[in-house]
C-alpha cells in the first residue's frame, strides 16, 4: 500500500487548500476575444471532493486546465490560484512544471491518449515518481506495481511491464489514476474521468478513485456532465453556465433544492434509472450564447421560460440565498431565486411537463402484431490469425453465438451490454441484409437468405435504416442539408426537383428544423441539430425500423432531452419500431418497451422493460443496474454496488458452461454441486413464470445477496 499523509491539523482545515479568485481566462479567435472563463472564484478543502457541471462550453475544463497550468501561451490569464498559499499563476512553466505531478495530479478523460504507447505502463510510472522523488528505480519499480495494486489491476508485477494497447479502457484508466497518485498529491482534478467507458467499468473506476482519495488524503475536483456521477461522489456543487458559475451548494441541497432555473433545467433533462413513469423529458430550449463581446445581461436570459426585462438590465451575481443542509452558503447567479420553490415560480412549474404521445401501435396486444425484425440462432465468428506473412489461424472468435429476439411493430427493443459483447456485430449484421453463418434474419417478414436480386435487397432496405453515434462524423460536411435528405430519396428513384424539394421540407419540419436552413452545411448546426438531419435522413425512406446506435451519447444532457422526445413523439407519430444499443441504461429505460441484455455474444436475459428493470434475475444485469448512478445524493449513499471482479473468458473459447461464471458474484455463494453445474452446463434462456421474461442462469431464482 502507499504511504498515508500525515494527519490533518486543525489549521489545515480551516484555511483552504485551493483558493481560486475571480479567474478569468480569455482566447483570440477570429470572430474576437472568447472570454472562456468569466470570474470563478471557490474554495476546496483538503479531503472534499468539489463537482463541476455544466454543459460543453461552459469553461470547466478551461478552469481545470488553467488550475494545471496548461493552457497554452496565447491564453490570457488572469486571478488568483492559491495552492498550499503559493499564488501559482505567478510560476513560470518550470516551476509549475513541480507542482504538476507532486502537488497536482490530474485524470483526463480519454486515458489512451494520456498513456505514451511505446512505454511500459510500469516505466511510465516510475518516471512520474522519479522525476519528483529522490528514488531508486528498484524502489520506484516496486511502488508502482503497489499502485496497480492499489487500483485494482490483476497480476499488477506482471501487467506493469504491459503496454497501453494491452490494458482495455477501464484497466488504462486504472492506470492513469494510479500515476495520478503517484507523489501523493494535494489535489486530484478528474475530467471527465468515466464518460468513455462501460458502466460496469465507470462504477469501478468511482471506487477506485474514492480509495484514491482516501489513501492519499487529497482534494478532488471532478469535472463531469452526469450529474449522478456528481450525487454520489461530491461533497459540493459548483453549475457553470457561458463560462461563470450560476449556483453552488452542498451536494444534498443542490439537488434537492435548486434555485437556478439552469440548474433546474439540466435535471428536468436527466432520464432517470428508477422512473417507471417514463414521463417526457423537459430540455432545455435554445443553445449557449457565444461568448464573444457578451452584454451586460444574464446570458441565461434567452433560453429561460422565467427571464423578464430585469435579467436583460444587467448580468447578476451570485447572491446567498440561504445556508444549506451543511451549514454553507447557497449561491445563485439569478434575480428571481428567491421566488422559486420546488422547482416552480407561485406553484407553477418553469419547466411544464411536455405530454406524452400516444402510441396507437402498442394498444394492440403484443402477439397480433407483425414482427419487423426477427433473429434465430443468429452466429457470427472471425478468424484468429498468428503470424506476419504468411498468417495462420489459431482460433475463432464467437462475436454473436446464437442469439433470438424479435421486434414487433411500435415497439422499441434496446440491446444492452458491456463494450465486446456483440452489440454492433449484432448491429452490422442486420444491416448487412446478407444470410448469416448459422441461424437467420427477417426484415419485415423477408428472409435475408432470399434476398438474390439486387432489387429486392434495394426494397427491404427503404424499411430498415440506421441513426449513428456522432452525428458530424455521419454526415458529409461538403453536402447541404438538402443534398443530405434528398440523397436517399434520390437512391430509390426520386428525380423530381419539385417533389424533393417538397419532401426535404415535410422531413425538417417533423424533425423541428427550419426548412428555410436546408441550403447550410452541417458545420453551421449545433449537435442536437446535426442528430435531428440524421434522424431526418433515416426517415426518407419512410422505413419500418430505425436502428440507432447510441443516438444520444455524443450529446449533452439539455440536448439529448430533446432528441429523446423526438425519438418517442415519432414512434408514436409514424408507428415506427425502434432496435436500440446504448451504454446509458437511464436512456434505455426511458425509450424501450422491452430489454435483452447480452453478454460476449449471447443474451442472457430479455423481456419488458419494466419487469427487467424492477425484476433483474440475472447476476449481470444486476451488476449492470447497479452501476448506473442516480441524480439523487441520498439515493446514490444507500445503494449497494455490486462491483464485478475477476477477469473475462477468452472469445475464442466455446466450452460448455456459464461464460459469466468467472466474474459472477452468486457464483461464490453457491454449494460446490451447484458450482460444477455453472461450469460445466450452458444456461439458455428460460421463462420464470412471466412468459416474456426470461433469463439465462443456473440459478436466477436463488436468494443471495447480490441483489440490487
Amino acid at each position: 500500500m502507499i504511504e498515508q499523509r500525515a494527519v490533518t491539523t486543525k489549521s489545515d482545515v480551516a484555511q483552504p487548500l485551493l483558493s481560486v479568485r475571480d479567474l478569468k481566462v480569455a482566447f483570440p479567435s477570429e470572430a474576437g476575444r472568447v472570454e472562456a472563463v468569466r470570474g470563478v472564484s471557490f474554495d476546496l478543502h483538503r479531503g472534499k471532493t468539489l463537482g463541476i457541471v455544466g454543459e460543453s462550453g461552459s469553461g470547466k475544463s478551461v478552469t481545470s486546465m488553467a488550475i494545471m497550468g496548461l493552457l497554452p501561451e496565447y491564453a490570457s490569464v488572469t486571478g488568483e490560484i492559491t495552492l498550499r498559499d503559493r499564488n501559482i499563476l505567478d510560476l513560470d512553466d518550470r516551476a509549475m512544471s513541480k507542482v504538476r505531478g507532486r502537488h497536482i495530479g490530474m485524470i483526463f478523460q480519454d486515458p489512451l491518449s494520456s498513456l505514451t504507447p511505446i512505454f511500459s505502463i510500469g516505466s511510465q510510472i516510475v518516471e512520474a515518481l522519479q522525476i519528483h522523488q529522490d528514488i531508486s528505480s528498484a524502489a520506484a519499480w516496486k511502488r508502482a506495481v503497489e499502485l496497480l495494486d492499489l487500483v485494482g489491476i490483476p497480476n499488477p508485477d506482471r501487467r506493469a511491464k504491459g503496454f497501453p494497447h494491452e490494458f482495455s479502457g477501464g484497466m488504462r484508466q486504472r492506470a492513469v489514476i494510479a500515476m495520478a497518485i503517484a507523489n501523493d498529491p494535494d489535489l486530484i482534478i478528474a475530467d471527465e474521468p468515466t464518460t468513455a467507458l462501460d458502466v460496469t467499468v465507470q462504477a469501478q473506476i468511482l471506487d477506485v478513485l474514492k480509495t484514491a482519495q482516501r489513501e492519499t488524503g487529497a482534494a478532488v475536483i471532478m469535472i463531469t456532465h452526469d450529474l449522478g456521477v456528481v450525487a454520489g461522489s461530491a461533497d459540493d456543487v459548483m453549475v457553470m453556465y457561458a463560462g461563470r458559475p450560476v449556483e453552488r451548494a452542498g451536494v444534498d441541497t443542490l439537488f434537492s433544492r435548486p434555485r437556478m432555473p439552469y440548474t433546474i433545467g439540466l435535471m428536468g433533462a436527466i432520464p432517470r434509472l428508477d422512473d417507471s413513469d417514463r414521463n417526457a423529458l423537459t430540455p432545455v430550449p435554445g443553445t449557449p450564447p457565444l461568448l464573444v463581446d457578451l452584454p451586460d445581461a444574464c446570458p441565461f436570459a434567452a433560453r429561460c421560460p422565467v427571464a423578464e426585462d430585469s435579467c436583460r438590465a444587467a448580468e447578476p451575481t451570485l447572491l446567498t440565498v440561504d445556508t444549506d443542509d451543511s451549514g454553507g452558503a447557497h449561491t445563485v447567479a439569478c434575480r428571481r431565486a428567491p421566488e422559486i420553490d420546488d422547482g416552480a415560480i407561485d406553484g407553477r412549474p418553469i419547466y411544464p411537463l411536455p405530454p406524452i404521445p400516444e402510441n396507437r401501435a402498442i394498444a394492440v396486444p403484443r402477439e397480433e402484431r407483425s414482427k419487423v425484425l426477427e433473429l434465430s440462432g443468429v452466429t457470427k465468428t472471425f478468424p484468429l490469425t498468428k503470424g506476419g506473412l504468411l498468417k495462420r489461424k489459431v482460433g475463432t472468435v464467437f462475436a454473436v453465438n446464437g442469439i433470438d429476439l424479435d421486434i414487433r411493430e411500435g415497439e422499441t427493443l434496446g440491446l444492452v451490454g458491456e463494450s465486446g459483447c456483440g452489440k454492433t456485430t449484432t448491429l452490422l449484421e442486420i444491416m448487412g441484409l446478407k444470410p448469416p453463418e448459422q441461424g437467420s434474419i427477417a426484415v419485415c417478414g423477408h428472409d435475408t437468405a432470399e434476398l438474390k436480386r439486387k432489387q429486392d435487397i434495394s426494397s427491404v432496405r427503404r424499411n430498415i435504416q440506421m441513426m449513428f453515434q456522432d452525428p458530424m462524423g455521419a454526415l458529409d460536411p461538403r453536402m447541404t442539408v438538402f443534398d443530405i435528405l434528398a440523397e436517399p430519396l434520390r437512391a430509390v428513384g426520386e428525380r423530381d426537383k419539385q417533389v424533393l424539394s417538397t419532401h426535404v421540407a415535410e422531413l425538417m419540419e417533423l424533425v423541428g428544423l427550419d426548412p428555410e436552413h436546408r441550403d447550410r452545411f452541417p458545420g453551421a448546426f449545433s449537435g442536437g441539430q446535426r442528430q435531428r438531419i440524421g434522424i431526418a435522413r433515416a426517415l426518407a425512406t419512410k422505413p419500418q425500423l430505425l436502428v440507432l446506435d447510441e443516438p444520444v451519447s455524443a450529446l449533452d444532457v439539455s440536448v439529448q432531452a430533446g432528441v429523446i422526445n423526438l425519438l418517442n413523439e415519432l414512434k408514436a407519430e409514424l408507428g415506427l419500431s425502434y432496435l436500440l444499443v446504448a451504454h446509458d441504461l437511464s436512456v434505455v429505460r426511458h425509450i424501450s418497451d422491452r430489454v435483452a441484455v447480452m453478454y460476449l455474444g449471447r443474451i442472457v436475459e430479455i423481456g419488458t422493460t419494466d419487469s427487467l428493470f424492477d425484476d433483474p434475475r440475472h447476476p449481470y444485469t444486476k451488476a449492470l443496474l447497479s452501476a448506473i448512478p442516480l441524480p439523487d445524493p441520498v439515493a446514490e449513499r444507500s445503494r449497494e454496488r455490486v462491483l464485478l471482479k475477476g477477469d473475462l473468458p477468452s472469445p475464442t473459447d466455446d466450452q460448455p458452461g456459464c461464460r459469466f461464471v468467472t466474474r459472477c458474484p452468486l457464483h461464490l455463494t453457491l454449494s460446490e454441486p451447484q458450482k460444477e453445474q455453472c461450469r460445466g452446463a450452458t444456461p439458455e434462456l428460460t421463462a420464470r413464470g412471466d412468459t416474456d421474461h426470461r433469463d439465462a442462469c443456473h440459478f436466477a431464482d436463488t436468494t443471495a445477496s447480490v441483489d440490487k
